[in-house]
């Protein structure tokens, strides 16, 4: 037997026990042994290329590891598949950074020439993610390892773009999109962070007109944040049951500064207990306002484009101005010509692009849909029917709200990172999004039929945040259904969202986020995932602290430390172990009660990693081996192995029994210290790594 080092270093350990793990191929469903037969498949949430490890990939990765350690231990042929999201916006924008440092833009250099140059970024640093996966342990087929934009996948991506359109369900339109003035494109909902900002709510009054000759007789006030966009009103909204306007409803009024007449419409949309009760609507620049619009037939008035600029459909003196010149003249104007009654302080949200901060507009664009009525049917029905289950339940209701408002989607984007809409001349992308929706599918081989996808497909567990559920699990749900006849996963887990201590966003930018790769560093994989997982016991929020990946450290020191006693009282000796039973005669009190503690251990590690409550699990398998085993049955050994040979050989056995059982149970949580520990245990028949022993009966 190896001797064992005093301490243990997990920098010492680790990048060799990952290494090693390669090498033999376990990760790989086809390299395990004949013996595993059920499938059991994952497939990871691809990161994006331009990303780095945060905690949430690190809990989400941890998590994911679990249960393919836990479901390989278990017999089943696992499958854990690699691969990273070309992030269309992310990345284009971080490669124009990159130009701009040479004094140059993407135009300098021209589509093909630019499309080169991103592709060189990713070869260089698209795969720094995965690799700090490894750093984590987690135990992907990296053979198997897909990215977005790879040539298969390319096709998959153009094989449903045409399978929509021939069915006529896609169609090229014009409709209010989010838009960033800075990066020149439309963005999805998710490419959008809201920001709190102090602003202020006017208070405009808009004259009544009561007759066919232009005679103003009074006013009805309108609330707005934004009042530049007042120049592309098409008329003011009041809420039907309101009474305070029920009389005005099917009049007209008088567009201050624009001189246009526009009605007066009643909707439901309209919010009775915001400002006056009656708002402005501006169909070209407001999601809502632009609903209202198609319901009541307004006209649309584009008066902001592309640039952040007021177009030649507002007055002469606004042409030309941004947004802000804008607003801050139109202010002026209103108050010199005694249109505003009021001004309010006001803290609302403000849109702005996730990449560069430019506030979004929302302006009417020509773009191409994706209808999505049909679509977003299906996918409620296999949640409701429960063939596919959220966990928690309480996740479904973000699902259905969403897919049952709907609107159908902008898949189009004008950037030139991505792939190419398979129309001819057409320039824009596909929204990543829609090439994401495939990925359960396309990453098995779609649209060929391939054994992976009859083996694999429909994969067991998807593990995401609950941010992305209606952006993509719900996307990935009816693309299933649509293309595969066969709902993409069965479980959807949604995770908690790691906030600071105080309960904060994690973010680099702010100052408030915690880097994993820190942790691994100094205190070793193990550690850094055992402490993650500790504090997911069902809240929807998990308030990340150091203290448990400490905490998570001085166990692994204390598994070491243990391990270390039982294999100096057992070495120069070789055990035929077994799984199921340990055939000993004449065991003590403290034996029997160890092996009955083991056995209730096992069975409830078990029930809770069934119902994927991974801090419960990791409660119970830390609080036998610390207290039950070290605390107490270690030190009763002590006296036991100083008394007759065969209650010292029994002793021992007991001992090497409960610590292999106790590895298996542990090393979904901690994979690197158990592979160690376990490569020097003196038994017979010893697998050639710990990746495919057998789970604990």
């Amino acid at each position: 037997m190896k001797e064992i080092p005093k301490l243990y270093n997990p920098k010492e350990v680790e990048e060799r026990i990952y290494s090693f793990w390669e090498k033999t191929g376990f990760f790989n469903p086809d390299k395990l042994p004949k013996r595993y037969k059920k499938p059991y498949s994952i497939t990871i949430p691809p990161p994006n290329i331009t990303g780095s490890l945060h905690m949430g990939h690190a809990l989400n990765g941890t998590i994911q590891d679990i249960l393919i350690r836990w479901k390989r231990l278990q017999g089943f042929k696992t499958l854990w598949l690699a691969g990273t999201d070309h992030a269309g916006i992310a990345t284009q924008y971080v490669v124009e950074r990159e130009l701009k440092k040479e004094g140059k833009t993407r135009f300098d250099l021209g589509r093909e020439n630019f499309i080169e140059r991103v592709w060189q970024w990713k070869e260089k640093y698209g795969n720094v993610i995965l690799e700090q996966f490894k750093k984590l342990g987690c135990s992907l087929d990296w053979s198997r390892s897909r990215f977005t934009m790879d040539e298969e996948y390319s096709k998959a991506v153009k094989t449903a773009f045409l399978h929509y359109y021939k069915k006529g369900w896609i169609y090229q339109g014009e409709r209010v999109v989010n838009f960033c003035p800075s990066c020149k494109t439309s963005l999805s909902d998710l490419e959008i962070e809201y920001e709190e900002e102090k602003g202020k709510l006017y208070y405009i009054k808009y004259p009544l007109l009561q007759s066919t000759k232009p005679k103003v007789q009074s006013y009805i006030v309108v609330a707005t944040t934004r009042p530049e966009t007042m120049l592309g009103d098409s008329a003011v909204a009041v809420n039907p049951k309101d009474k305070r306007y029920k009389d005005l409803i099917g009049k007209k009024a008088v567009l201050p500064l624009a001189d246009r007449e526009i009605p007066i419409v009643a909707d439901s949309l309209v919010e009775p207990g915001f400002g006056t009760g009656a708002v402005k609507i501006t169909p070209a620049h407001d999601l809502k306002d632009f609903e209202i619009g198609l319901r009541h037939d307004l006209k649309i008035y584009k008066i902001i484009d592309e640039e952040g600029k007021i177009t030649k459909l507002a007055p002469k003196e606004y042409q030309g101005f941004s947004v802000i010149q804008a607003r801050e003249k139109i202010v002026l104007d209103l108050k010199e010509k005694g249109f505003l009654e009021k001004v309010e302080d006001y803290v609302h949200q403000i849109p702005r692009c996730y990449r560069c901060n430019t506030k979004i507009e929302l302006i009417p664009l020509k773009q191409w849909f994706l209808k999505t009525e049909g679509l977003a049917k299906t996918a409620i029905e296999m949640v409701k029917s429960g063939k596919i289950k959220f966990f928690p339940k309480r996740f479904e209701k973000i699902y259905f709200d969403w897919l049952k408002k709907a609107r159908d989607w902008c898949i189009s984007r004008q950037i030139w990172w991505g792939h190419k809409i398979p129309i001819e001349g057409e320039e824009d992308v596909l929204d990543t999004w829609f090439s994401s929706a495939l990925w359960p599918f396309a990453t098995l081989g779609w649209p060929r039929k391939t054994k992976d996808l009859e083996r694999f497909y429909p994969t067991d567990v998807l593990s995401t945040g609950r941010d992305i559920i209606n952006l993509w699990v719900a996307r990935m749900v009816f693309s299933g259904m649509e293309f595969m006849k066969k709902i993409p996963f069965k479980v959807v887990l949604i995770h908690p969202t790691v906030l600071t201590k105080e309960g904060k966003r994690m973010s680099k930018s702010l100052g408030t986020g915690a880097d994993p790769m820190e942790f691994i560093e100094k205190y070793g994989a193990d550690a850094t995932r055992i402490g993650i997982v500790w504090q997911t016991m069902g809240n929807q929020d998990l308030r990340f602290t150091e203290d448990h990946i400490k905490m998570g450290q001085k166990f692994c020191n204390k598994v070491w430390n243990a391990s270390r006693f039982v294999l100096t009282q057992t070495k120069n000796s070789e055990y035929k172990m077994q799984n199921s039973k340990l055939n000993l005669k004449n065991l003590t009190k403290d034996d029997r009660k160890i092996l009955k503690s083991l056995k209730e251990t096992i069975k409830s590690v078990n029930k809770s990693l069934v119902r994927f409550q991974f801090g419960r699990a990791a409660h119970t398998i830390y609080n036998f081996f610390w207290h039950d085993f070290c605390d107490k049955y270690l030190e009763k050994s002590k006296i036991q192995i100083s008394k007759s040979k065969i209650e010292k050989e029994n002793t021992k056995k007991v001992l090497l029994y409960i610590l292999l059982n106790s590895l298996k149970v542990l090393h979904p949580f901690t994979p690197f210290i158990t592979e160690e520990i376990y490569q020097r245990l003196p038994i017979q028949n010893k697998k050639k790594s710990i990746v495919i022993e057998e789970w604990p009966r």
